[in-house]
C-alpha cells in the first residue's frame, strides 16, 4: 500500500499535477492540504475517473483538507470527523476517515506567520488541540495515520539553516512540543524512523531559487502508530513533483510517500 501526504497549494491551480501524480506514482491513499475550495466545488468527477473516492472538508479560498482513496483498495471509505473541536475559527484544517483498515487524518496546521502575530499563539493552541483530538479519538493499538503540513520543523536536521533559524517560526520549542506529544501518544515520524540521518526537505520557498539551492524545510510529516510503523518498507519525498512540468508552476511542497507492506 502506498500512502501520500501533499499540500497542493490550491487544487484548482494544481489539479493537473495531482492527476499526473496519481497516474505516475499509483498511490492508494492521499492526504491533501490547502485545497482552497468548497466541498461543492471539489472536482469529484476528475478523481472518480482516475479511480479514486475523495472525502473532503473544504473552505472557499483558504485552507481545506481531503483524503483520496483508491476505489479498488476501499470502495466505501467513511468520514469519521471534520474540523478540530474548539478551533473552528482557524478554518477547515482537519479530516479523519476510515479506509482500508486504517484511521487516516489529514491535517493542515496553521502557519503562525511570525512570533509576534496573534496567529502564532493560535497555532500553538491548535497543535495542543490536535494532540488532544488524537488522544481522545485514536486507540494506541489501532493502525492510525496522522499526516499533513504541520508547519513545524521537527529537528535541526530538518532545516537547511538550523543555526540561522534557531528560535524562528517553524523552529520554536513551543511548536515542537506539539510534535513531541504526538510521539508520547505512540505515534512515530515514519520518514525519520526510516531515515534517521538523512537531511531531506518537503517545502521550498518560491523565491530566490530556494529549491535549486536546496534551501528547504521538512514540514510535511506522516505519523503512524506502531501497527503502521511495523509495515513501513520505504519513505521518500518526491522532488520531481516540486519541479515545473511543461511550464506549469508546482506547489511549493513536494509529496511525501510512505510505502507499507500489505496486510
Amino acid at each position: 500500500m502506498r500512502l501520500v501526504t501533499w499540500n497542493v497549494n490550491s487544487l484548482t491551480a494544481r489539479l493537473d499535477f495531482v492527476l499526473d501524480f496519481l497516474a505516475a506514482r499509483a498511490p492508494d491513499i492521499v492526504c491533501l492540504q490547502e485545497l482552497k475550495l468548497t466541498d461543492d466545488a471539489f472536482p469529484h468527477l476528475a478523481f472518480e475517473q482516475a479511480g479514486f473516492r475523495a472525502l473532503t472538508h473544504g473552505q472557499a479560498q483558504w485552507n481545506g483538507v481531503g483524503v483520496l482513496v483508491r476505489r479498488d483498495v476501499d470502495p466505501e471509505p467513511k468520514i469519521v470527523a471534520t474540523g478540530l473541536p474548539g478551533h473552528e475559527s482557524m478554518g477547515a484544517r482537519l479530516i479523519t476517515v476510515r479506509a482500508a483498515g486504517l484511521s487516516v487524518t489529514s491535517a493542515y496546521v496553521p502557519n503562525g506567520k511570525t512570533l509576534e502575530h496573534p496567529d502564532y499563539q493560535a497555532k500553538v493552541a491548535w497543535l495542543r488541540g490536535l494532540d488532544d483530538y488524537v488522544e481522545r479519538r485514536v486507540e494506541r493499538g489501532d493502525a492510525a495515520i496522522v499526516a499533513g503540513d504541520f508547519n513545524v520543523v521537527p529537528e535541526d536536521i530538518d532545516s537547511w539553516d538550523p543555526a540561522g533559524h534557531a528560535g524562528d517560526i517553524f523552529h520554536t520549542a513551543a511548536e515542537r512540543e506539539g510534535l513531541s506529544r504526538l510521539k508520547d501518544l505512540g505515534f512515530v515520524d515514519l520518514f525519520r524512523d526510516k531515515h534517521p540521518d538523512l537531511q531531506a526537505f518537503s517545502w521550498w520557498d518560491y523565491r530566490a531559487g530556494a529549491f535549486h539551492k536546496r534551501q528547504g524545510l521538512r514540514i510535511d510529516l506522516v505519523y503512524g502508530t506502531e501497527r503502521v510503523r511495523s509495515r513501513v518498507r520505504d519513505a521518500s519525498i518526491d522532488r520531481d513533483f516540486r519541479k515545473k512540468r511543461e511550464g506549469r508552476t508546482p506547489s511549493d511542497h513536494a509529496p511525501v510517500i510512505i510505502d507499507l507492506e500489505d496486510t
